[in-house]
């Protein structure tokens, strides 16, 4: 899994168990915490069951059969 891949689960994970982003953004010297942050915000406005539509059409193409 490449690191946009990673970071863009992680923003569809967040989007689907918590909905929009609802803390400030880290500071310039947290770059992890802050792309984290940015993956989160790019999925805002999306519900629910999309983020999480989203999320399993994600991990099929990185591991694709991974569900059975």
């Amino acid at each position: 899994m490449t690191d946009d891949q990673k970071l863009r689960s992680y923003g569809l994970f967040k989007q689907a168990t918590i909905g929009d982003v609802n803390t400030d953004r880290p500071g310039f010297f947290s770059p992890v915490d802050r792309a984290k942050w940015d993956a989160w915000k790019s999925c805002e406005g999306m519900d629910k069951e999309a983020a999480e539509a989203a999320y399993i059409e994600l991990v099929e193409e990185v591991s694709p059969g991974w569900s059975g």
